[in-house]
């Protein structure tokens, strides 16, 4: 059983956490996964980043800045439970129009009464669609998101260029991902923090300690940082970069569509 990070998105595609499994099976794990967190989503990510998974999303909606009038479209995948979504809208005062995409109808229920319970319905769209297969014409967005979601993709090559696709010219792309931590010690803290404790603690707040293990373990599956980039280079992105939050613990990668 290997734990080094992969170095391409075709890995990625026979690989369930730490286990190798038979190319086209991740997805229906990866389903069963997301249907048993659903309604612990927030308090999954909570766990998994000691709470600065919000902060960090902060961070990422300052660094698209939506603009403040009509007609600025974003599209926001495996973005189910409408953190993302919610940020851009009331940043942008509720002018711009956004698209909720996920795999999951389990995760599309929870965002679809959040955005009811906080007004937000008016500016939001739920659809539920595969990241590798959108169902858009090219050109329709301004801006693509994806915040803790591209590494359940299986093939993270085709869900690039399809985002790349239906991208505008001009338009950005923002990928926020837990990453490789590059800080001596702390890579070693929060290894042992997040294989011996997040578990443990899924199990007694969540009843459930497989689908907290399967995270943890695809957070070390992914690649690394600068292997990240080329991949997103490779989709056909520009001006590719990326920053590190908290160390690395988190990255935020940016490109754009000329």
């Amino acid at each position: 059983m290997s734990t080094s990070r992969t170095g391409a998105g075709d890995a990625m595609k026979r690989s369930f956490g730490f286990a190798e499994i038979g190319e086209g099976e991740k997805q229906a794990r990866v389903d069963t996964v997301f249907h048993s967190v659903a309604r612990r989503y927030d308090l999954m990510n909570d766990l998994m980043s000691g709470g600065m998974h919000r902060i960090w999303k902060d961070a990422m909606i300052a660094a698209l800045a939506p603009p403040r009038r009509d007609g600025w479209r974003m599209l926001d995948v495996a973005g189910g439970t409408g953190d993302i979504a919610f940020r851009a809208v009331e940043a942008s005062r509720r002018n711009a129009e956004v698209t909720v995409l996920d795999i999951n109808g389990s995760m599309l229920d929870v965002g679809r009464e959040r955005a009811d319970k906080r007004g937000l319905s008016d500016n939001l769209t739920f659809v539920e669609a595969n990241a590798e297969e959108l169902p858009f014409d090219d050109g329709s967005f301004d801006a693509y998101t994806i915040a803790f979601g591209i590494r359940n993709v299986p093939d993270i090559p085709r869900a690039l260029g399809e985002a790349h696709r239906v991208l505008k010219p001009g338009g950005r792309f923002l990928c926020l991902e837990f990453s490789e931590v590059d800080v001596p010690m702390l890579d070693r803290i929060y290894e042992a923090f997040s294989f011996n404790a997040i578990p443990r603690i899924g199990q007694v707040v969540a009843g459930d300690a497989e689908p907290y293990r399967y995270l943890v373990e695809s957070i070390a599956k992914f690649p690394r940082q600068r292997d990240f980039a080329a991949m997103i280079e490779a989709a056909g992105f520009v001006r590719v970069n990326w920053r590190n939050y908290s160390g690395g613990i988190a990255a935020l990668h940016s490109g754009w569509k000329i």
